[in-house]
């Protein structure tokens, strides 16, 4: 009998409850919630008791489920790492000319890198130049909010490597190359946010020109010469790509998967030799501490081994939940992704997905999954770009948001409060969402 039809309903509770305390502590302890070992506590607080009722009650059964969501979390805690700490050792000096065409062609540039180095990579690099070429400009909020949306959330829909539920997918069988199909999405999302940031850059540009003494334009094109350091970290960022694409795509293993631990030695063996030849001062220069991944990796333990149960009811139970077209789950996936972690929202809904075509979660079962053709192909569309780009809709949609916002705080910039930002999210990103519905998921 499958697993998921066996578990009672509660043993989804510890995962939604951990999901809530995410997006609620932060709020109401911080603290508290600031502390790695209050993360800790929290997470082991909800899948002890998922851990034990696993293995006590089914055996081998559970402790392989248990061993599966390991390794899975290992691969993907080596990949963000690396990445992490290969862009940390890249600094962009200087910066450019703080025009709204000049701050609408760096978001571009974002937009691209996400999907290389991955949302926080990028958001990571490019943020301190942007408030660097914009510092001696007034209002400026608008342009941190519009770097969030692209940057941080939409631009990292086009690789496994540009958003941690897009990696989550590759480890269980979406090809490496599989999420270039969202490219038409990519284009028509960014275009307009790229659009619509230009022009109101543009009027925000002009009113303090009109307002203030002297020229603004002459003030924002005084800027330093724009310089890169740390260049061969890039290379070790193509060498992480390469090896994910390699370990998809079974180079050198008959085209098979590689087993699990060769990605995984590689990945980390490049980072530690990055993490070696990279001078501290660029690290101090880019703010670089082990803090933001140790706290990935805390939340994450707690999140792999209490979604178990939970995805496993999902894939079981699927056709009882009402979501079954696709713009149901880019709608559905985006409304969770919006408060709390879209990577496990991503696997949520994948595996409801594969529950209404009969696919079990077993081993890389989205591949089994887009092997029934184009249906299948079209709900996991959905579900990539709503979890991707609806992170963008509140500052706890995705982990680089917060990052950001705390950077350009530093930065003396008063960023829009919680309620407001989503004033911005709700006028600017909900049309652009449900032209996107209408266009390629109806």
């Amino acid at each position: 009998m499958d697993l998921g039809a066996e578990l009672p309903i509660w043993t989804a509770l510890p995962f939604a409850g951990l999901l809530l305390s995410i997006a609620v502590l932060p709020l109401m302890i911080p603290a508290f919630w600031d502390r790695h070992h209050g993360k800790a506590l929290v997470g082991a607080l909800f899948s002890v008791p998922v851990v034990l009722y696993l293995v006590g009650a089914h055996g081998a059964e559970g402790v392989e489920v248990l061993a599966h969501k390991a390794a899975e979390y290992t691969s993907f805690i080596l990949l963000l790492g690396s990445l992490f700490i290969i862009s940390g050792g890249i600094v962009v000096r200087g910066s450019l000319s703080g025009t709204p065409l000049l701050n609408t062609a760096l978001l571009a540039i974002g937009a691209v890198l996400a999907s290389v180095i991955g949302t926080t990579g990028a958001s990571a690099v490019l943020i301190r130049p942007l408030l660097r070429a914009n510092a001696p400009r007034v209002r400026k909020a608008h342009i941190v909010v519009f770097f969030i949306f692209v940057v941080s959330n939409c631009g990292g829909l086009l690789s496994p490597l540009g958003d941690p539920p897009l990696f989550l997918g590759f480890l269980v069988g979406v090809p490496f190359t599989w999420t270039l199909r969202l490219l038409p999405v990519w284009l028509l999302v960014n275009g307009l946010l790229l659009v619509i940031f230009n022009v109101w850059d543009q009027v925000v540009f002009d009113r303090e020109e009109a307002e203030r003494p002297g020229s603004q334009l002459e003030e924002v094109m005084r800027h330093e010469p724009l310089r890169i350091e740390g260049v061969r970290n890039v290379l070790f960022l193509g060498a992480i790509v390469a090896v994910v694409a390699a370990a998809g795509h079974g180079v050198g293993a008959g085209g098979r998967p590689w087993p699990f631990g060769v990605q995984e030695a590689s990945m980390l063996a490049i980072a530690a030799v990055s993490y070696a030849v990279t001078p501290a001062r660029l690290r101090f220069a880019n703010g670089f501490a082990f803090g933001p991944i140790i706290e990935v990796a805390v939340l994450f333990a707690g999140i792999f081994v209490t979604m178990a149960p939970a995805l496993l009811l999902l894939n079981a139970r699927a056709a009882s939940f009402g979501v079954r077209e696709p713009w149901q789950f880019f709608w559905a996936s985006g409304a969770l992704s919006s408060f709390l972690d879209n990577a496990p929202t991503y696997l949520t809904f994948a595996a409801t997905a594969c529950g209404l075509k009969g696919v079990a979660l077993e081993g890389r079962y989205l591949a089994a999954f887009l092997a029934g053709g184009a249906e299948p192909a079209a709900l996991l569309k959905a579900v990539s770009a709503g979890s991707v780009m609806m992170g963008a809709n509140s500052y706890i949609g995705n982990g680089p948001n917060f990052m950001v916002k705390a950077i350009a705080e530093q930065g003396g910039i008063a960023m829009p409060s919680f309620g407001r930002y989503m004033l911005y999210s709700a006028g600017v990103l909900i049309p652009i969402f449900v032209l996107v519905t209408f266009v390629f998921f109806r």
